[in-house]
């Protein structure tokens, strides 16, 4: 069989590119050499506004021409780049070369030498990654997450007073509120951005071996801990000063986890809408043109949440492999996290893929209270739980002689259908006060719903 037109193995490169672009500006490969250019111009202006080896501050003209490398960083660097690194065999060590090509064209060569200065890789790697992770998530992944918390905390909102059966362990239980269960969901995912948004991003510039050994060597005078801190401090990121050879990547691990726990959340909202959608509390509103089933013409299937739920679990793989990989490395260093790392944006990728598919489902749902409503009628013996609790209210205040009311309301209710009539009767025939009696005679399953619509807050 003839072999196919080149084709992109990942389907994010392929059926999904259009949902996840926006991260392959940071998380691609060109993305992480547009920021190993950046730390490495960066660092020569560092060095040269420090006057460190006889030189002198650049220019502002020289230092915008400088930083044009990476602002204006394209399909010619990038192509540069992989020409070199068949040569070199090594990515960083062509990041170098380019910057001391181009610092030629510009007439810097005066500054050549301090390309690199002092750095192993992993300062440069560090850094970049830092950069670029920092980037998609605040850029990126973080605002996507946060409309799809929008989107439910709005649609809680509207649906504050929607009384529906609730359901432990599959069950018929107390009542709820639609809204107040999706107020759960937003309330859940609110606490864990909370946490990945006070995130660090950690990055070291200490040189092999994290002893600034190199540095002192050339200049044992200058308090290299303080100027590097301040580089990386400057870009925006935290300065690690106690590393081996390379940043112990533990703010990555801490990150990968709050994600996959918000990963986690959001494929228990998925599951949780698909069933209420195969339960019949929410309808799902036709797409022009699309098509359900291919033999079945009158199906709409929730497939935004069963994408989600899919994409989520293999993201949730990813991030744990992530942070059960980076947390080690053999001794000073290894390259475990070489080729580890480079995953990041496939799974963050898959995970920007699950919250678009989300928020596009949960604009595709229209609750149906008439459902939510017959429901409810249908289960009338779920006020057991309100009967047998104002029953040992009124024993506790002295109205009534009645001994073990669960046990009583047990017999009536357990393992059987018990309607208004019924239930009606047998409140009538208690041992309570009348207040009490009335109460009761006065409560519907609809009406049990406590403070749930007080519980949601207003959408924002």
């Amino acid at each position: 069989m003839p072999s196919l037109p080149p084709q992109p193995l990942s389907p994010l490169d392929g059926r999904y590119r259009a949902a996840v672009a926006p991260l392959a500006d940071y998380l691609s490969e060109a993305g992480l050499n547009r920021a190993r250019v950046e730390v490495e111009v960066e660092w020569l202006i560092t060095l040269t506004d420090s006057s460190l080896f006889g030189t002198r501050p650049l220019s502002p003209e020289d230092k915008d021409r400088l930083r044009v490398l990476y602002l204006d960083f394209g399909q010619a660097e990038i192509d540069w780049l992989a020409e070199k690194e068949a040569v070199t065999r090594h990515d960083v060590k062509a990041v170098e070369y380019l910057v001391r090509d181009r610092l030629s064209a510009l007439g810097l060569d005066r500054i050549a030498e301090l390309t690199h200065f002092a750095c192993t890789s992993e300062d440069i790697n560090s850094t970049a990654y830092a950069l670029t992770v920092k980037r998609a998530v605040h850029d990126v992944w973080l605002p996507k997450l946060r409309e799809v918390i929008a989107a439910l905390g709005r649609l809680a909102d509207e649906h504050r007073d929607a009384a529906m059966l609730a359901r432990t362990h599959g069950q018929p239980a107390t009542p709820t509120t639609m809204g107040k269960e999706l107020a759960v969901f937003a309330g859940r995912l609110e606490r864990v951005v909370r946490g990945i948004q006070a995130s660090e991003y950690l990055a070291k510039f200490s040189g092999a071996t994290g002893t600034w050994s190199a540095h002192l060597a050339a200049d044992p005078q200058v308090n290299w801990p303080l100027i590097t801190r301040e580089f990386i401090e400057r870009l925006g990121l935290d300065f690690n000063p106690l590393t081996t050879q390379i940043e112990s990547h533990d703010w990555q691990v801490e990150l990968y986890d709050r994600a996959r726990h918000a990963g986690g959340i959001l494929h228990n909202l998925a599951t949780d809408i698909w069933t209420y959608i195969s339960l019949g509390y929410f309808a799902q509103i036709p797409v022009a043109g699309a098509t359900g089933s291919s033999t079945m013409p009158h199906k709409i299937n929730p497939i935004r949440f069963e994408n989600a739920e899919a994409n989520l679990e293999i993201s949730g793989g990813l991030f744990a492999t992530l942070a059960s990989t980076l947390v080690t490395s053999r001794l000073q260093r290894d390259l475990t996290d070489s080729t580890t790392q480079r995953n990041i944006g496939v799974a963050f990728g898959h995970s920007l893929l699950a919250l678009d598919n989300l928020l596009r489902g949960l604009g595709e749902i229209s609750l149906r209270r008439d459902v939510l409503l017959a429901d409810l009628d249908a289960n009338w013996e779920v006020l057991a739980e309100a009967i047998q609790t104002v029953v040992r209210a009124e024993i506790a205040a002295g109205r009534s002689q009645i001994t073990d009311p669960y046990a009583l309301l047990k017999d009536l209710t357990r393992g059987r259908r018990v309607g208004a009539p019924e239930l009606a009767e047998f409140v009538r025939g208690l041992d309570i006060g009348d207040q009490a009696k009335e109460r009761l005679l006065a409560l519907t399953p609809a009406g049990y719903v406590g403070l749930a619509a007080e519980l949601v807050p207003p959408a924002r």
